[in-house]
């Protein structure tokens, strides 16, 4: 059974820092490419930042420079680290883990974490 398990979400302060983590498992890890995603009420779900198994990254235009996607491959997690908090990064962020094997699309996505980030 894969599960993705996010945490490390909360309340903070427009300028401040979280760091989301997610925790991996039932799946081979290291050969995934992980992505954060999110969602904000009434809008669609949208892409913060993914890392390959080989380390390379990618990130929405509205984070570069801010947040940093990484990946322990060890501990089959992946982390976020969210800096200079603006309002508009309030949301639910979500874990996703996806792979083509064979013509098979392997795609899996955690609960979710709320991210909050208000005065």
């Amino acid at each position: 059974q894969v599960q993705l398990v996010e945490s490390g979400g909360g309340l903070v302060q427009p300028g401040g820092s979280l760091r989301l983590s997610c925790a991996a498992s039932g799946i081979l890890f290291s050969i995934f490419r992980m992505g954060w995603y999110r969602q904000a009420p009434g809008k669609q779900r949208e892409l913060v930042a993914t890392i390959y198994n080989g380390g390379s990254t990618n990130y929405a235009d509205s984070v570069k420079g801010r947040f940093t996607i990484s990946r322990d491959n060890a501990k089959n997690t992946v982390y976020l680290q969210m800096n200079s908090l603006k309002p508009e990064d309030t949301a639910v962020y979500y874990c996703n883990a996806n792979r083509v094997i064979l013509d098979t699309n392997y795609d899996y996505w955690g609960q979710g974490t709320q991210v909050t980030v208000s005065s």
